[in-house]
């Protein structure tokens, strides 16, 4: 079927009134929709509307309340912040903690913020992009659920466990990039059994630790592979150990193990650090940032989020465009007509 457009704020109150329909007050339907509408906008499928699916599951079964407003706790005179998401998914808490850490970094020069306690629904350019768009550098990290198994290893011990990096360039267009420590996102795999399409060579195993081009059976008892081999595993071990050890919270084995095979959002926390350009008193990092990025430019190399600045672009001035399949399904969702998987 073909494609509907939708301006950003149509998709927006579309979507929100989804969630609102399945269980989430004004607050919680708003942030999420934002964190998916920015993703279609971008046509970063694997993390827009696809994921309405498993958040309204997650409120059906009682994981997520819907309701709960975000616990902050900001001292003054430390250039941390720590927000108790009290279960809920993380992006009211992170629309209302990234003021408080853009200001801490001001201040101190490099500032953290902690959200424990959270479920996970998102990629993390929205947050350090925002972040990036005041003026300020910024690293993300989360755990989730066990998908990969570390390189060499035959089981599931870490999360996908993806890590976002931004910078400011003095323009609309910070440099951003957004990955998986796992040789893919998850959702992709997940969008590949769906569309009953075969994977590519290295990027999962089996029950049995075989490698397998099987979308089912890399998701079903088998295991992602963490990108690179071994050093995608060890940055994947450094994200645990910051992500949760580090702030309190659980690493992604123990977040499925609270699963319970459920299939449910992951349980777990979220860091997000904020740096100040200007801090050790490069007054020129605008320039030098420049330069760096022309001569990649200049050699005919892509920059991480070139994709998703076209895409939104394009979203600009053509709308947003949805399957008339999903916006169907989308329509009878707003009704109350929950029971619905989009692709």
């Amino acid at each position: 079927m073909t494609d509907t457009y939708l301006t950003y704020d149509e998709l927006h109150t579309l979507l929100a009134g989804v969630l609102q329909a399945g269980g989430y007050n004004a607050a919680h339907a708003a942030a999420i929709a934002h964190t998916m509408s920015k993703a279609e906008r971008d046509q970063c499928r694997s993390h827009g509307i696809y994921r309405l699916a498993g958040v309204l599951k997650s409120r059906h079964a009682g994981l997520a309340d819907g309701n709960n407003a975000p616990v902050i706790h900001d001292p003054a005179d430390k250039p941390i912040t720590k927000i108790d998401a009290c279960g809920e998914f993380a992006p009211l808490a992170s629309e209302q903690g990234l003021p408080l850490l853009a200001a801490k970094a001001r201040r101190y020069g490099i500032a953290a913020l902690a959200i424990n306690n959270c479920l996970h629904l998102a990629a993390l350019w929205p947050e350090v992009e925002a972040l990036a768009n005041q003026g300020l550098g910024a690293l993300a990290m989360c755990p989730s659920n066990a998908y990969v198994a570390p390189a060499g290893g035959i089981r599931k011990l870490f999360g996908t466990n993806p890590l976002a990096f931004a910078w400011p360039t003095g323009d609309s267009r910070p440099y951003v990039f957004d990955f998986a420590t796992s040789v893919i996102a998850r959702g992709e795999i997940e969008l590949y059994r769906l569309d009953n399409k075969p994977l590519p060579d290295g990027w999962g195993i089996d029950r049995d630790g075989q490698p397998s081009n099987d979308a089912a059976a890399v998701l079903d008892g088998g295991a992602l592979l963490p990108f690179g081999g071994y050093k995608g595993s060890a940055i994947a071990t450094m994200i645990e150990l910051l992500a949760a050890v580090w702030i309190g919270d659980l690493l992604s084995s123990e977040s499925s193990e609270a699963d319970g095979g459920r299939g449910l959002a992951p349980r777990h926390g979220e860091l997000i650090i904020a740096i100040d350009p200007t801090a050790f008193g490069a007054a020129d990092h605008e320039i030098h940032t420049r330069v760096l990025l022309d001569a990649i430019r200049d050699q005919g190399a892509r920059l991480p989020s070139q994709r998703r600045y076209a895409a939104r672009a394009a979203a600009a001035t053509q709308g947003i465009p949805i399957s008339a399949d999903n916006l169907a399904k989308l329509r009878r969702m707003e009704k109350g007509e929950l029971d619905i998987e989009l692709h």
